[in-house]
């Protein structure tokens, strides 16, 4: 078994996908732990507020087999994957780590990029793996968040 994050968002009926994208995850893999939801401005494109968090489980699914799964969640839950890449979007499932793998393809990049580059993936992520260490900076999530700086607005937490 290994232990994944996977982060969770949406800014289409954000609380009704968020809770099917948990719904189904948990159902799929397991109990699952789960950071704040935090409120987020649209990056990229002007559109609604996305809702935000970090969940963790662990799976015996290789690596690509779970990337699979989240897809198969997401378009379950009416995943359109047509428009540009910055869009609306009912539900976007992003695998940002696979315990401490380092794999860099096509389609496929562990860990994910954007774990640094967005408040509203790290604050989460911080949150729920404060002293885990980023296999490649060897820096825990809590220090890369004490030392995140953004010019983003602020990230709100969601009552749920």
């Amino acid at each position: 078994m290994v232990e994944v994050f996977v982060g969770v968002g949406s800014n289409v009926e954000p609380a009704r996908h968020v809770q099917m994208g948990l719904d189904a995850l948990a159902e799929r893999f397991g109990p699952l732990r789960r950071s704040t939801i935090w409120r987020s401005r649209a990056v990229g494109f002007h559109g609604n507020d996305f809702y935000n968090l970090v969940v963790a489980f662990n799976t015996d699914l290789e690596i690509h087999a779970l990337d699979t799964a989240l897809d198969a969640i997401e378009t379950a839950c009416g995943r359109d994957r047509g428009g540009p890449r910055f869009a609306p979007r009912t539900l976007d499932l992003d695998l940002l780590l696979y315990d401490d793998v380092v794999l860099d393809e096509p389609g496929l990049t562990i860990p994910r990029g954007e774990i640094l580059d967005y408040a509203f993936v790290l604050r989460p992520l911080a949150e729920l793996a404060g002293e885990r260490r980023h296999p490649l900076t060897g820096l825990t999530f809590a220090e890369h968040w004490r030392q995140f700086e953004t010019d983003e607005p602020p990230l709100v937490a969601v009552d749920d």
